[in-house]
């Protein structure tokens, strides 16, 4: 009587374990990711630099990695002295002006009338002046955010703490990823070798991309509501609007959105909507339509429904870093199944 056969697993069964497991550790410990993930992702984006630097100089990997890192912490140094005393005196400006700036704002949204809350009338006067105090009270309350970062000394630490991972993860790239290789089983390695080899090039240009149209939008609104339309806390509202560009979807539109209040609260009446029109315009079509595609590539080449699902999936889950990783994440998945049901059809 002959021997049952092995149950045949499916293919990837084995990466689908794994990465249920891995994504369970990371929940467990999401309050610490974040200084990892931006270590990593900078890591893995100039790593091929160090390969570069160290195969044309002879230079060991120890050496090169050092290199990039100090020219990496010049370039943020240099950007810091250039750059943080405007945004350093622009929000000082905006927290002095902030009552002023609503008051206009609400003004110009309500014009003479009042509005009623709770069968209390509110003039913009006093919705201002509520507002204020509640942007106050949260930046002051202990345990908030912005509470942490302006007073407290996590802030420091995470940065000092991202600096000496970046440094590492330069330094032992390969090993990092022989040992993270180790954990797959041998049966699938290939598998997670190939998704590997076409998946490396797509994250890095999108990371790499994703920043330059970041970049892009934040110089773009310096000079739009800086150079040209004169707004006074333009150093702030360009640095907000390079961050939320980040975001995918949702960010830009609620830059813009803030943008419009403060152009309207500072240049009131039909040239104020006429300059926020083209700005907007310029802004968008310019990175819709020009600079995102030609920097993002295939790296983009994702349904939009399904970038906002797991950008809202990641900050929900995650945090922060889910935020970050999330969309090459869902990018990492699709070149993962693409390489599997290849497989399949070979065989």
């Amino acid at each position: 009587m002959s021997a049952a056969a092995p149950e045949r697993r499916p293919p990837g069964s084995g990466l689908v374990a794994l990465g249920a497991g891995l994504l369970l550790l990371a929940y467990l410990v999401r309050e610490i990711l974040l200084p990892f993930v931006l270590a990593g992702i900078v890591a893995f984006v100039f790593t091929p630099l160090v390969k570069r630097l160290g195969a044309r100089t002879g230079l060991p990997r120890a050496l090169a990695a050092t290199a990039v890192l100090a020219a990496l912490l010049a370039l943020a140094a240099l950007i810091g002295w250039l750059w943080a005393p405007r945004l350093a005196a622009a929000l000082e400006g905006a927290g002095r002006g902030l009552p002023a700036s609503l008051t206009r704002v609400v003004g110009s949204l309500l014009g003479t009338h009042r509005l009623e809350l709770f069968g209390t009338e509110w003039s913009a006067a006093e919705i201002a002046s509520a507002l204020t105090h509640s942007a106050h009270a949260w930046l002051a309350r202990p345990g908030s955010p912005a509470h942490l970062l302006l007073w407290g000394g996590a802030g420091v630490f995470e940065l000092i703490l991202t600096v000496v991972l970046l440094g590492y993860f330069l330094l032992d790239a390969p090993r990092i990823a022989r040992g993270l290789a180790w954990l797959v089983p041998p049966a699938h390695r290939e598998v997670l070798y190939q998704a590997g080899r076409e998946f490396a090039p797509l994250a890095r240009r999108y990371f790499i991309g994703v920043a330059l149209v970041a970049l892009y939008a934040g110089c773009l609104a310096e000079i739009g509501l800086g150079a040209v339309l004169g707004l006074p806390h333009a150093p702030v509202l360009a640095l907000l609007t390079g961050v939320l560009e980040l975001i995918p979807f949702v960010g830009p539109t609620g830059a813009l959105l803030i943008t419009a209040l403060n152009v309207i609260g500072q240049l009131p009446g039909e040239w104020g909507v006429a300059a926020f029109a083209v700005y907007a315009a310029t802004l968008r079509i310019s990175i819709d339509q020009f600079v995102g595609p030609l920097l993002l590539g295939r790296a983009a080449d994702l349904p939009p429904v399904l970038v906002i699902f797991c950008f809202l999936c990641g900050g929900v889950i995650f945090g922060v870093a889910g935020a970050i990783l999330a969309v090459p994440a869902a990018l990492g998945i699709k070149v993962l199944l693409g390489v599997i049901y290849r497989a399949q059809e070979v065989r």
